[in-house]
């Protein structure tokens, strides 16, 4: 589920994103161990991140 919360949302709206959140089952958890080497880069991560911060 991916709830999306802009910049300037009204009350009404962010009251509504937060009775969805309540929804979710507590006891459901993110296995993120399956993400884990999911990507493979040609380059280092942090060349990669200076150079574009230097865009």
């Amino acid at each position: 589920m991916v709830l999306v919360l802009n910049k300037g949302a009204t009350k009404k709206e962010m009251e509504q994103i937060n009775k969805k959140i309540r929804l979710i089952p507590s006891g459901k958890k993110l296995d993120t161990k399956k993400y884990c080497g999911v990507i493979r880069l040609k380059e280092d991560p942090l060349a990669i991140q200076k150079k574009l911060r230097n865009e």
